[in-house]
């Protein structure tokens, strides 16, 4: 008997990680469902269930390491994941929040919830990815990207909250070109896409921004990079909704690339081995 493809939708209890994680149980995937509210995740489980899909939910809050260890270990027994979608984000600030916020380590709060869990995440089940590929990881970034500074990474100078949203989402983006390389011929893709501008969510409406696009828009982007046939050799790309685009410049320096995944692996007390 065959077993049904399985995604990872990290953040979808809410917004466009709850849109793609629907979606994707339409289309016949076992989907795992994450967020830090249990209620949401347990209702939404049930409510995929009830439309004749097959859902599972895992809680964990991203701004602490330890809860996305713990995340990974639930998923490492599975037979199989096909499809990991790093969606899970904060952004730039709420009305109510104006500095610099800290994780449970002490990082800074949207560099560690953005891009450094999505980074543990993605190591810890690495090798189950491999054995079940081909297998795609796909990391939601955005098009507002900062160049990272590495004497500042966690911004304890010059802080601002849209400084350290567009810094992590450009971390994320040389992390997956990095990745990509590294896993090329592996038979496991690694791509990221800004999905859409302004999108329809709480998100959105915290930075006291009116919406421009909806969600279905941003829905319709992930769901083509996970899902196309035509994009399953593609790796190492960045994604403006449906189209192929271009990063930052500092994507596309080798030396600042191994410079990210030197410090993350330090931040994240990740080792080659695997043991955290």
């Amino acid at each position: 008997m065959s077993i049904a493809k399985t995604a990872l939708v990290t953040g979808s209890t809410d917004g466009l990680g709850r849109a793609v994680a629907r979606s994707l149980a339409g289309r016949g995937y076992r989907v795992w469902l994450h967020g830090r509210h249990e209620e949401r995740g347990r209702a939404l489980a049930e409510d995929i269930a009830a439309q004749g899909g097959e859902a599972h939910f895992v809680r964990a809050d991203l701004g602490s390491l330890a809860e996305v260890r713990q995340l990974a270990a639930a998923l490492a027994g599975q037979p199989r994941l096909d499809l990991l979608i790093n969606n899970a984000g904060i952004g730039p600030a709420t009305t109510a929040v104006t500095g610099r916020e800290l994780s449970a380590e002490g990082l800074e709060l949207r560099f560690a919830v953005n891009y450094l869990s999505g980074f543990l995440l993605t190591r810890l089940l690495l090798p189950l990815l491999e054995r079940s590929a081909p297998a795609r990881i796909i990391n939601v970034a955005s098009g507002a990207q900062y160049p990272l500074d590495f004497d500042n990474l966690m911004l304890e100078r010059a802080y601002s909250g849209m400084r350290a949203y567009a810094q992590s989402k450009l971390a994320q983006i040389l992390f997956t070109f990095e990745l990509a390389e590294q896993l090329r011929g592996r038979g496991v893709t690694v791509n990221c896409l800004h999905p859409a501008t302004y999108m329809d969510t709480a998100m959105v409406r915290a930075m006291g921004v009116t919406p421009v696009n909806s969600v279905a828009s941003g829905e319709t982007a992930v769901l083509h990079l996970a899902c196309a046939e035509a994009l399953a050799p593609t790796t190492g790309a960045f994604f403006n909704g449906l189209e192929a685009a271009t990063a930052h410049p500092q994507a596309y320096d080798p030396q600042a690339r191994r410079r990210l995944v030197q410090a993350s692996e330090q931040l994240a007390g990740w080792s080659a081995a695997g043991r955290v």
